[in-house]
């Protein structure tokens, strides 16, 4: 093993299985077939059910219909988390974005560091840029990046990560950041300047993701719909337009036959405000914009949306286009096809032989893309952090084996099983008739959660983390007001279990050795269920 897996490594805060964490870089290519380029559009909060050809009465995807026409969509692809940065991690990594402690979105340093996350995705990690640049590829990433946060100093950049040329919005404070709209015209030239050579894109668009930022031309095409439809509508044109722009440079240099287009999204649509609110301002991209009110975007009738476990939130788009192996017009719903096996799936197609010390959590589907009927054999996890709140973000855990789902609590007390090759919608739990299936899959996923780090790496925290570690809890000062944010960072410490509910046990021990405990937790719980959630103790006053 080479010194530098040794370091990384030993960055974590628990000993793990020695195959989570040991890399080399060392890549080997093929050299007797032409190597593809490969281009990966990837979308922001773009619903499975916003294309035309997925069913939209009213969605208009021209662009993403033909491209599923000329290739096979792909309807059982999953991310691996139900927000963007965890999600990305995973395309990046081909491993479960949980094994860097990417939860969630990479926010404020201080925010990160409450929420026990990095303020970057690890740079020595295996990537798939740096594997496809060693076996011949140039390599270039356009759009959207937040693998780290504009606010964020000291981010590694992304040539760092393998790639030879970017242009990024949601990057590192200090950084030059490109116009969120600039990400086709970027792709376009980069194409141009590339064409003699083996190329790897990823375009990442920002459609549909808020700030709503739609062009004239396209709000006004829209305009017989409602105000919301409208918004939204021009958006995904606007992205659809984006699409079509890629598209047509390929065309016009002669490379469609051998380039591999491929078409996702980050996470499901998100959720829709019931009213609106100032308008958004975007200081990474400079823009002002429509906020949530006009999200309304579709799952295809899938339950969840996006900070959601259930399909909704992680069931997205995937279609490919791979002239003389993907089937034209095909419809794929057996593949269980997820973003940790693009890694492994791209390394094949370019003729990139990994290297034996990689063991990411993905797996080669490289015979789905030539037509065959391939299953995926291995598990599929998810772990989730955030929005705790019913009817569908309240899963902290996630399993899918073959056709069998469960999501469930961390402490097994609530879960549920979907079978979805019956059950797309998740809309039938039929835990109670299969508790057999129930205790084997609780059983994978509390096993599998017991191999991620408990901490993240102390290298991918920036001075503003460090500086913003929490000592141990003092008692507050007589007369003192307790303001909100504190609140928030005591109960984020004190919820070991990650569940956003603080039990009386954690409570105590976040406030060991000082007096009348348990009349305080009292005072905090309104609807004496013996429990506080974040609103519950956030929203009170310490006493």
């Amino acid at each position: 093993m080479s010194a530098q897996s040794r370091r990384f490594r030993g960055h974590h805060a628990q000993p793990h299985p020695p195959f989570l964490f040991v890399l080399s870089f060392a890549v080997s290519a093929k050299a007797d077939a032409a190597k593809p380029n490969i281009i990966f559009i990837y979308a922001d909060d773009w619903g499975w059910g916003d294309l035309g050809c997925h069913g939209s009465t009213w969605l208009k995807t021209p662009n993403l219909d033909k491209l599923a026409s000329q290739g096979t969509d792909f309807q059982q692809f999953n991310v691996l988390n139900p927000v963007c940065s965890p999600s990305r991690s995973a395309v990046m990594t081909g491993m479960f974005p949980a094994r860097f402690s990417v939860h969630q979105h990479f926010a404020a340093p201080a925010q990160n560091h409450e929420r026990g996350m990095p303020d970057w995705l690890d740079p020595r990690a295996p990537t798939l840029p740096r594997f496809l640049k060693q076996a011949g590829y140039h390599t270039a990433h356009f759009g959207k990046w937040h693998l780290t946060n504009a606010q964020t100093e000291g981010a590694p950049k992304p040539a760092e990560y393998g790639y030879d040329e970017y242009a990024v919005f949601n990057g590192g404070a200090g950084w030059a950041s490109a116009d969120l709209h600039a990400t086709a015209a970027n792709t376009v030239a980069f194409i141009k300047a590339n064409k003699a050579q083996p190329f790897f894109i990823n375009a990442w668009i920002h459609e549909s993701h808020t700030p709503h930022v739609p062009t004239p031309a396209s709000m006004d095409k829209w305009k017989h719909l409602d105000e919301r439809k409208q918004v939204y509508a021009a958006v995904i044109t606007d992205g659809d337009n984006a699409v079509g722009t890629i598209l047509d440079a390929l065309k016009a240099e002669g490379l469609e036959d051998n380039t591999i287009v491929m078409l996702s999204s980050d996470n499901g649509p998100e959720s829709t405000a019931s009213k609106r609110s100032a308008n958004k301002f975007d200081p990474d991209a400079n823009v002002t914009g429509y906020d949530t009110f006009y999200s309304v975007g579709e799952t295809g009738g899938m339950r969840g949306r996006k900070r959601s476990l259930f399909e909704g939130g992680v069931r997205v788009p995937f279609l490919v286009r791979w002239p003389g192996h993907t089937k034209a017009g095909a419809k794929n719903d057996t593949t269980a096809f997820t973003a940790v096996d693009l890694l492994p799936t791209l390394c094949g197609t370019a003729g990139a032989t990994l290297p034996p010390d990689y063991q990411g959590d993905g797996e080669s589907l490289l015979a789905a893309f030539n037509g065959e009927n391939k299953s995926r054999s291995r598990p599929i996890f998810w772990q989730w952090f955030g929005k705790n709140a019913e009817p569908d973000w309240w899963p902290r855990l996630a399993v899918r084996d073959g056709d069998w789902k469960l999501v469930m609590m961390d402490d097994t007390k609530r879960v549920e099983l979907h079978d979805l090759t019956h059950d797309r919608a998740e809309a039938t739990d039929v835990s109670q008739d299969h508790p057999d299936i129930v205790a084997r899959l609780s059983k994978l996923a509390l096993e599998w959660k017991a191999t991620l780090p408990t901490a993240p790496n102390p290298e991918c925290l920036s001075k503003q983390s460090i500086a913003d570690k929490p000592t141990s809890p003092k008692p507050a000062a007589k007369g003192s007001k307790v303001t909100p944010e504190v609140r928030a960072k005591a109960f984020t410490r004190w919820d070991t279990n990650k569940d956003d509910i603080l039990t009386l046990d954690e409570y105590k021990t976040g406030l060991k050795g000082q007096d009348n405990l348990e009349a305080r937790f009292k005072s905090f719980d309104k609807d004496s269920d013996g429990k506080l959630t974040r609103e519950e103790f956030v929203g009170s006053s310490l006493k």
